[in-house]
């Protein structure tokens, strides 16, 4: 097998609100691991708190050769990798690299009047993406490349 120690960066699905916890405990036994968040404000009736929110929902990214496949499923809230035309998603490392410096800048899309269904180019990412939901500021959309929802607040 050529390029079986090669290290490729792979999409892995986690049960709903795992990803932080998937991430660390990835982390623990060795394996390359990155799920981009971003901190908001959320409201509650009595207070304010900053909480870290995952940018991609039940995904994480992690770095395998092919032959560490299996050790992901030993960590709990690993449900399974996500698959495209009947391979595991690959994700390139220049994909990787924009989402780090995407998340380090903290951009978000020009100012102009958004709807529903609209098609945004992500900056940065490099992707484009349709807008599921416009709540004040606060902006859905679904890449269409890799089918993450990513979200956004309009400044």
């Amino acid at each position: 097998m050529t390029g079986s120690t090669e290290k490729k960066w792979f999409v892995l699905l986690t049960k709903p609100r795992h990803e932080l916890k998937v991430t660390e405990r990835l982390s623990k036994i060795g394996v390359a691991v990155y799920a981009p968040v971003r901190t908001e404000v959320r409201q509650w009736s009595d207070r304010k708190k900053k909480v870290t929110v995952p940018l991609l929902p039940s995904m994480v990214l992690v770095q395998l050769a092919e032959k560490e496949m299996a050790l992901v499923f030993e960590v709990p809230g690993v449900l399974r990798f996500l698959f495209e035309h009947g391979e595991r998603a690959a994700v390139s490392n220049a994909e990787i690299v924009a989402m780090k410096t995407y998340v380090a800048a903290g951009v978000a899309p020009a100012k102009k009047q958004l709807a529903v269904g609209d098609v945004v180019q992500v900056p940065l990412l490099e992707q484009q993406a349709v807008l599921l939901s416009i709540k004040g500021k606060k902006c859905l959309a679904q890449l269409q490349k890799l089918g993450a929802v990513v979200s956004f607040q309009l400044s």
